[in-house]
C-alpha cells in the first residue's frame, strides 16, 4: 500500500489521523508526508512493512518522536527528510535497523542555527546531506558500506562525518571550513568519482589538494559552483602554493577532468596548468567559461590551449554558448 498526502497548499498543516500509524499501517510499503502534522499517540506506533519514507516540513509532537517513529520501521530501506521551522526537532537522530540503504536530509538556515544530526546507519549505502545550520554531525557507527555521498554542509568540524566514509567510490563535496585540521590520515582507497564545489565561501583550493593526495584511485574529477550558492563579492583571493609531491592519483589514474564556472583567474590557471601538466593517464580536460564574452574567452582558452600536458592523448576541449573549441 502506498500514502502519499502534500497539504503544502494549504495554510496550516495537515493533522494525520492516529489510525495511519497504529492499526492502519500495517500494510504500508510508502508513505510520503508533506506539511503534516504528527500527534502524538500512547499507542504502539508500528510500520512492519513500510520501505520508503519521505517526510518534507513536517512538524512533530516533540523532539523524541521522531526516534520512535524510525523505530518502528524494521525493514525501512529510502529515508527523506526535509526540516523545516518550528519542526519541533532540533536534533535529528536516525537511529534505524540496519536495512536503511539510502538517506536524504535537507536543512537549511530558515530552520534556525545550530542544529544537529547524529547517525547510527551501519549499512548505509547512499548518503546525501544538506545543513546550513552551522551545526554538527555525530556519527555513531562507521558507515563503511557508503559508495555514494553528497555532502554540502556548513559544519565547523566535519571530519568524524568523513573519517566515517572511506568506501566511497562517488563524492561530492562543499565544507565551508578549512581542511587543515581535519583531513589528516583519512584515505579514500575507493574513490573514483569526485565533485567539488567552488563557490568563494569555501576553501576549495586548499579542499581540492587534500583529497588529490587521500584518493589515490581518483578517475574523474567535476569542479563546479553549485547553482544553489551565491558568489560573494569582496572576500579576498585565495592564494595556491602547488604541492611539494605530485599526488599519486595523477600520475598514474586520472582520465577525466571537468571543470564549469572557469573564470580564468591567476589561481584557477595554475592549478589547470598543474592538473594538464602532471597526470599522465589524462584523455580529457573539459573547460565551460563562467563569462559570456567571446573574446575574453578566446584569450582565456588560447592559454590553456598551450598549457604542456603530461599525457600524450590528452585533449582539451572548450564549451561555451558562443563555440566550442577543441585543441
Amino acid at each position: 500500500m502506498v500514502i502519499e498526502i502534500d497539504a503544502s497548499s494549504t495554510e496550516t498543516q495537515f493533522i494525520l489521523p492516529r489510525s495511519l500509524y497504529t492499526t492502519g499501517s500495517r500494510t504500508l510499503v510508502t508513505l510520503k508526508l508533506q506539511n503534516a502534522l504528527l500527534v502524538d499517540v500512547s499507542e504502539t506506533v508500528s510500520f512492519p512493512s513500510l520501505k520508503t519514507l519521505t517526510l518534507i516540513s513536517m512538524k512533530f509532537p516533540l523532539d523524541a518522536f521522531i526516534r520512535t517513529l524510525l523505530s518502528s520501521c524494521p525493514v525501512l530501506e529510502d529515508l527523506f527528510v526535509v526540516k523545516c521551522g518550528g519542526d519541533n526537532v532540533a536534533c535529528l537522530v536516525v537511529r534505524v535497523p540496519p536495512s536503511l540503504k539510502f538517506l536524504t536530509v535537507r536543512t537549511t538556515a530558515e530552520v534556525g542555527y545550530h542544529q544537529g544530526l547524529v547517525l547510527d546507519v551501519p549499512s548505509l549505502e547512499f548518503l546525501d546531506i544538506v545543513d546550513y545550520t552551522d551545526g554538527f554531525c555525530v556519527v555513531e557507527n562507521t558507515m563503511h558500506k557508503v559508495i555514494e555521498a553528497h555532502l554540502d554542509v556548513t559544519y565547523s568540524h566535519p571530519q568524524q562525518l568523513l573519517a566515517s566514509l572511506t568506501s566511497l567510490v562517488q563524492l561530492s563535496l562543499c565544507l565551508t571550513t578549512s581542511m587543515d585540521a581535519h583531513f589528516d590520515g583519512t584515505i579514500f582507497r575507493q574513490l573514483e568519482q569526485l565533485k567539488v564545489c567552488t563557490c568563494e565561501t569555501t576553501e576549495w583550493l586548499d579542499l581540492l589538494m587534500r583529497l588529490l593526495k587521500a584518493a589515490p584511485k581518483l578517475r574523474f574529477i567535476v569542479l563546479e559552483l553549485s547553482k544553489f550558492h551565491g558568489i560573494r563579492t569582496g572576500d579576498p583571493i585565495l592564494g595556491w602554493n602547488q604541492p611539494s609531491r605530485v599526488p599519486e592519483c595523477l600520475l598514474s589514474t586520472l582520465e577525466y577532468f571537468d571543470w564549469r564556472q572557469y573564470g580564468g583567474t591567476e589561481e584557477e590557471k595554475q592549478v589547470a596548468r598543474y592538473i594538464l601538466g602532471n597526470s599522465g593517464r589524462l584523455g580529457l580536460a573539459t573547460f565551460y567559461p563562467k563569462s559570456t564574452n567571446p573574446v575574453k574567452n578566446l584569450q582565456m582558452l588560447k592559454e590553456l590551449s598551450m598549457s604542456p600536458r603530461s599525457s600524450s592523448v590528452c585533449r582539451v576541449e572548450f564549451c561555451g554558448n558562443y563555440s566550442s573549441v577543441s585543441k
